[in-house]
């Protein structure tokens, strides 16, 4: 079967305390029913707040793979965890971590998107669920999705089918460039091969060059 867009979200910029200070977040993320247009920086109706560590061309649309709601749910007891929880907009199916590619462009409705990067996760994470050590959990779990740029903007709506109709030559994996960031051993190929990967995000060629 092909993999397909099981639920889609969206949201904006709310403030919320932390540590006695209002701090702006997107990252409570809601269904929606309609058909939205995924546009080059976000999707109508979707907005980031910290554009200086979100957003932009290469992080328009954030991607997580519904299989891993079930290891979320034996972690955290007790949490209600609707689509959405994570902060994503696309929450996917038949799209794992080691089957999806840096560089990947699929279709999704009228859309077309490509893989830029994974998604490492930031403190507004345990804000969101309320939890000191959410963001290190999700980082340890290596359940990261991964972030797609636009290259042809479109409708899109639950149920579409993701058809991927790229692949890149390079071959590396979201699960190898989280690797590759988290400087596992013998991980110095896999960071050259990323390298020549046409799309991997700036931030990321930054800082996969500044390895050594």
């Amino acid at each position: 079967m092909s993999p397909k867009l099981i639920s889609l979200q969206v949201a904006m910029p709310r403030a919320v305390m932390c540590n006695g200070e209002e701090v702006s977040t997107g990252i409570f993320k809601v269904p929606v029913l309609k058909r939205v247009q995924m546009r080059a920086f976000n999707l109508d109706g979707d907005r980031q707040a910290d554009l200086s560590v979100h957003g932009g061309r290469d992080k328009a649309v954030y991607a997580y793979p519904s299989e891993h709601y079930a290891y979320w749910k034996k972690e955290l007891p007790g949490t209600a965890l609707p689509w959405g929880s994570f902060g994503e907009n696309l929450t996917t199916e038949g799209l794992l971590e080691g089957e999806v590619f840096l560089g990947d462009r699929f279709t999704i409705g009228e859309a077309e998107a490509v893989v830029t990067q994974p998604r490492i996760p930031c403190f507004k994470l345990n804000l969101k669920f309320q939890r000191d050590d959410m963001a290190k959990r999700f980082l340890a779990s290596r359940r990261s999705g991964f972030y797609f740029r636009v290259l042809r903007e479109g409708e899109v709506g639950s149920g579409d089918e993701i058809v991927r109709v790229g692949q890149d030559e390079n071959r590396v994996s979201i699960s190898d460039a989280l690797k590759v960031y988290l400087g596992a051993p013998g991980s110095g190929e896999i960071r050259k091969r990323a390298l020549r990967v046409k799309y991997l995000s700036d931030a990321w060629r930054e800082e996969f060059s500044g390895q050594v």
